[in-house]
């Protein structure tokens, strides 16, 4: 994968158009991020893939953004691939889109190291389009085509998301008194409390109940998947399992890249955290907080002292 008739990369003079690079294991791979990049009038100014990435991206090429696309593990390669865009996401040099099937999610999600690194799952034109506008715009490099059709729709649809998890977790984590830096509401005193008899089974119980309303209602409806995670992590808890990062997608039962999105952001607010896996370097789990678990246990008391546990 080239981009000249030289075989090498072409850098061009200096353009007001954005710059990427593509990163890709496959054809098909690449006519995708080629496709979004057009679509966002972007300047494609390499294309390589995985093994000879390195090298590409180190060159003296000024970038914006990097367009990951990969559908197989290539071990050492993407590993040092993904640090390599951690690396430069935290020295301000570019942001990244990496975009992976289910199966590389537990990998590349572990060796992320920086917000500005989007991972999506799985790959589509619709989600890297958003991810590619949402980079640019935070970058202040595309003014341009925010102002285009195209760019608003984009950006608006980016709003609204962000702003749908923003709300939703406002209502999850309310607090009538001052917030401060405080990411959980505090139970009123009635509510204090332990749950009498708190076990897994009930919680699974709980999930099943919340699973039944697809076959009544449109799942659209339904669609914030931040309850179902907070569940799943709790039974999950008092079964003293592990969740990996694709596990915990599934049990979302939202698109992954959704999923994705909503555990990065639930991370930053505190209810989860994150743990290597000390068998596997490549993974990580994710568990409840401390103070989430709390919230949860307070919550299922108050169920059972109003006679709904």
């Amino acid at each position: 994968m080239v981009d000249n008739e030289n075989g090498e990369p072409d850098i061009g003079q200096a353009s007001s158009a954005s710059a990427v690079a593509i990163v890709c294991d496959s054809a098909a791979a690449e006519n995708r991020c080629r496709l979004v990049a057009e679509a966002a009038r972007v300047r494609v100014v390499t294309s390589t893939a995985p093994g000879e990435a390195l090298d590409r991206l180190s060159g003296p090429i000024g970038l914006d953004v990097v367009m990951v696309e990969i559908g197989q593990d290539h071990g050492a390669a993407l590993d040092a691939l993904v640090a390599e865009l951690s690396r430069s996401a935290k020295a301000g040099r570019y942001r990244s889109v990496v975009s992976v099937p289910m199966d590389l999610v537990d990998i590349v999600d572990a060796a992320i190291g920086h917000g500005d690194v989007t991972l999506l799952c799985p790959p589509n034109e619709m989600d890297c389009a958003l991810a590619l506008g949402e980079a640019l715009s935070r970058r202040s490099l595309a003014l341009h085509d925010i102002g285009s059709e195209h760019g608003e729709t984009r950006l608006q649809r980016l709003s609204e998301e962000v702003g749908r998890i923003a709300r939703a977790l406002e209502e999850l984590t309310h607090d009538d008194g001052p917030r401060g830096d405080r990411h959980l509401s505090e139970a009123r005193p009635a509510f204090r409390t332990a749950p009498r008899t708190l076990g897994a089974d009930h919680i699974r119980a709980k999930i099943r109940m919340r699973r039944l309303r697809a076959r009544f209602f449109d799942e659209d409806l339904f669609a914030d998947p931040a309850w179902d995670m907070l569940l799943d992590l709790m039974a999950a808890r008092l079964e003293g399992r592990q969740v990996a990062v694709s596990s915990l997608c599934i049990a979302a039962a939202v698109p992954p890249t959704t999923a994705l999105r909503w555990i990065r952001t639930m991370t930053e607010r505190g209810l989860f955290v994150r743990h290597s896996d000390p068998r596997d370097g490549r993974r990580v789990f994710i568990d409840l907080s401390d103070e989430a678990t709390q919230a949860m246990e307070r919550w299922f008391a108050a169920l059972g002292e109003n006679g709904e546990g």
